[in-house]
């Protein structure tokens, strides 16, 4: 990715903990009917290999994992915070005027190349450990082990996994670095005013789909 070097983040515990705190990556493979591109829930296991290892699983129908099996390189971008920024907010506006509106956002992607695994046992390791980490600090987490066992092992015939060592890692952390103290207080104030994106989605579940200005 492009990478002015005042937007840099190269630290790897830093990339490895915006991963887990957001991690629905957009996995992206360029197969022989061109670029393909899928929102996939990850884990990352940072114990394995020097960058870590990223598991999920996609669902059987899901062609993408066909392109996976052979083994060619892909990508997978994991989003982070992001906002519109406007020159408003900047104390520079008012002095000299010389602003204009940007984007803020926390970035990371990784390449590797993947391995599927159609394999019960390391199946029912991954989705247990998926619950476990979205589910485990809510007052009555839910557990694979609610579900009746046959409804389970029909729900995993019908997904494959994917284990990704990362063989590459960058991380774009966009926030106002290059603005003076002033502007980017002004930034973190004007950034407190918009809905969160947990609010924006509870609306679009209320309303059934796409909302229109």
């Amino acid at each position: 990715m492009y990478q002015p070097q005042h937007f840099r983040e190269d630290r790897l515990e830093v990339q490895q903990a915006l991963i887990r705190a957001h991690p629905l990556g957009l996995l992206i493979t360029a197969g022989a009917d061109g670029l393909m591109a899928n929102a996939i829930p990850f884990l990352i296991d940072c114990s394995r290999g020097a960058l870590g290892v990223a598991r999920a699983h996609l669902a059987r129908a899901n062609d993408q994992w066909r392109e996976l099996a052979e083994g060619a390189e892909c990508m997978v971008v994991f989003q982070g915070p992001q906002a519109y920024v406007s020159p408003s907010w900047y104390p520079t506006k008012k002095a000299t005027g010389k602003v204009v509106p940007t984007w803020n956002y926390a970035m990371v992607h990784i390449w590797g190349r993947p391995r599927v695994i159609d394999d019960d046992n390391w199946l029912g390791d991954q989705i247990g450990a998926l619950t476990d980490r979205h589910e485990g600090d809510r007052p009555e987490p839910w557990r694979v082990e609610d579900a009746p066992a046959p409804f389970i092992a029909a729900q995993m015939r019908g997904i494959v996994g994917l284990e990704l060592p990362i063989d590459r890692i960058e991380g774009k952390w966009k926030v106002s670095q290059n603005r003076n103290e002033a502007d980017r207080l002004g930034v973190a104030r004007g950034l407190r005013e918009p809905v969160s994106g947990v609010e924006a989605m509870a609306a679009l579940v209320e309303a059934g789909g796409a909302i229109l200005d």
